[in-house]
């Protein structure tokens, strides 16, 4: 994973200081690609530790077309948590009785997602986050990208037009509200000597926190979305457009440019699971990760 950490080290030398919308102030480039060839490993970052079961089923979540933040918490996954619960703050008056990331607002939140767990009407109205992933990759305005594009590829795999695309400007400002609008965007893929490859187009990303979530969600993809076409797997290509550091990130990065990566790990998915719609996250193993300790950072919300 030099890559990554050579986009890092990128930012910090080329970039330029901007405010953002957090108010948490980033240094930042726009406009960089990565490459992972997917047949020499799974890029999962080892210079620390990212959550596997948030990547599996963050990505399951997306395929089956679900918005609501129940499953994500009932998986275990807290990833998504801040925004909704920000937004439920402000829709009842108690963003200034919660401070955000204060001692009260961490009790508030954990009190939140208990409610989403256990309420059905509480996880109803507020665990639901809108017309986010899920909705534009399975009903785009009544289109389900995903299964075209996997039938596609199936049936014609030299088309060019292997799209799916999460930025729909009709429903952005309903994303706004509980979640937000797509980070990353819009993905292509790419058939070639019998292998799948796909790039994927990011608008804005959180270097430190997010682009390590999203090189694995994506490489994941192209293995399930590949099995499902039986194909092998090509490569994973990232590019990026606001590629960010946040200012309140700076000493994790540092602490993590110190430490040398270790041998990726390799992807096993069981030979008799279900196709791509129906898989579960017992299907899909990471074998031999060995990372270091993983390393905090708040999300700029």
């Amino acid at each position: 994973m030099k890559t990554y950490l050579d986009l890092m080290r990128h930012i910090l030398a080329d970039g330029t200081e901007k405010g953002d919308r957090t108010g948490t102030g980033t240094r930042s480039v726009f406009g960089y690609q990565m490459r992972y060839d997917l047949q020499k490993g799974f890029p999962m970052l080892t210079t620390k530790r990212v959550h596997w079961k948030s990547v599996v089923h963050e990505l399951l979540w997306f395929v089956r077309g679900d918005t609501n933040l129940r499953y994500l918490v009932k998986s275990g996954v807290r990833i998504w948590n801040e925004w909704p619960f920000q937004y439920y703050l402000g829709k009842n008056g108690l963003t200034e009785k919660f401070p955000k990331y204060s001692p009260e607002w961490k009790a508030e939140m954990k009190s939140f997602v208990e409610r989403i767990i256990n309420d059905d009407e509480f996880a109803g109205k507020w665990g639901d986050l809108g017309p986010v992933y899920g909705k534009q990759w399975r009903n785009f305005n009544g289109v389900d990208q995903l299964a075209g594009v996997i039938d596609s590829l199936k049936n014609n795999p030299d088309s060019r037009r292997h799209i799916v695309t999460a930025w729909n400007p009709e429903d952005i400002p309903e994303m706004a509200k509980a979640g937000l609008p797509p980070c990353h965007t819009l993905f292509q893929f790419y058939v070639a000597d019998g292998k799948l490859s796909c790039q994927l187009y990011q608008r804005s990303a959180d270097v430190f926190l997010g682009v390590p979530f999203n090189i694995a969600t994506y490489a994941l993809l192209v293995h399930l979305v590949a099995r499902e076409c039986g194909y092998g797997v090509g490569d994973f290509v990232h590019t990026l457009g606001d590629a960010h550091l946040y200012s309140n990130h700076m000493n994790q990065v540092q602490e993590q440019l110190s430490r040398q990566p270790g041998k990726l790990p390799k992807l096993e998915i069981t030979p008799d699971a279900p196709g791509i719609f129906e898989i579960g996250y017992e299907d899909i193993t990471l074998l031999d990760y060995d990372p270091m300790p993983s390393i905090k950072a708040p999300v700029a919300v």
